[in-house]
């Protein structure tokens, strides 16, 4: 395929040299028609490149879009947590330096609560999340209070979320963030999400008041955006999220580092 290209290309350059060649050969020929052979080659090398100029615009505007057409995959929908940006809650919570059975406690309390998967919803403000968690462990009040309030510092944006997230956008892709997340993390962290600006669009459960993998989120994304859920891939870290993906039409792909992920994305075209 290589040598073909090249090929035509050599072939290419000959041709349009000697379309701007032979009007010379006529200028300095003989003979009574050698004036009027001039002036035809002449007026083939002028109007030559215009041809060439409106074919290569037209291949510019309508083969690009007959291309765009035949892409198995349009859209690429990312989740935040483990996917863009690293939820490092484990390093985040020893760093307090909690003996093992507080910190337990603690991140039974907390980070591994049902309550912490409820915050993302925002029903209520922080304070009411906050208290819930106390109520299983009062004795750690205080410190779970403190570890709350700190907890947008576990939350570190990944060093290919940026660059990926260009990349496949220059790409002619479509991108979209479908995450969970509460709306005092959001309000903490979402000034040092870099990648945000080479999204289409985004959707926060804290926003809508429903989390993943409820199918409504799902069916929202779908309709806000008009997606077509057959050209759309949807990125989790979670198997039950990517199952509601499924289920909603989409193809999904269980995020667990990023060279798995690219390689995925490469089986459905996404290169």
């Amino acid at each position: 395929m290589k040598h073909f290209k090249r090929f035509g290309a050599i072939l290419g350059i000959i041709v349009i040299l000697a379309v701007f060649c032979i009007p010379m050969v006529f200028a300095f020929g003989s003979g009574e028609n050698s004036q009027n052979a001039f002036k035809a080659a002449l007026m083939t090398a002028i109007i030559f490149p215009i041809i060439l100029y409106a074919f290569g615009m037209a291949y510019k505007i309508w083969g690009k879009k007959k291309l765009q057409e035949e892409k198995e995959i349009e859209n690429i929908v990312f989740d935040v947590g483990n996917v863009l940006v690293k939820f490092g809650w484990e390093d985040y919570l020893k760093s307090f330096g909690f003996p093992k059975e507080k910190y337990e406690k603690i991140a039974d309390a907390v980070f591994r609560s049902q309550t912490w998967n409820e915050r993302d919803r925002s029903d209520f403000p922080e304070k009411e999340y906050v208290n819930r968690m106390v109520e299983s462990a009062p004795e750690y009040e205080a410190d779970i209070c403190e570890v709350m309030r700190r907890s947008s510092e576990c939350i570190k944006e990944m060093d290919y979320a940026q660059t990926w997230t260009k990349y496949l956008k220059e790409k002619g892709y479509h991108l979209y963030i479908l995450s969970n997340y509460s709306t005092y993390m959001l309000e903490q962290t979402k000034k040092n999400m870099s990648f945000l600006k080479n999204m289409d669009g985004e959707i926060f459960s804290c926003d809508v008041k429903v989390i993943k993998p409820e199918p409504e989120i799902f069916q929202l994304l779908i309709e806000r955006y008009q997606l077509n859920p057959q050209k759309t891939v949807f990125l989790d870290d979670r198997a039950d999220n990517c199952e509601a993906a499924v289920q909603a039409g989409m193809k999904a792909i269980i995020f667990k580092d990023f060279k798995q992920a690219a390689a995925e994305l490469e089986k459905f075209g996404v290169k």
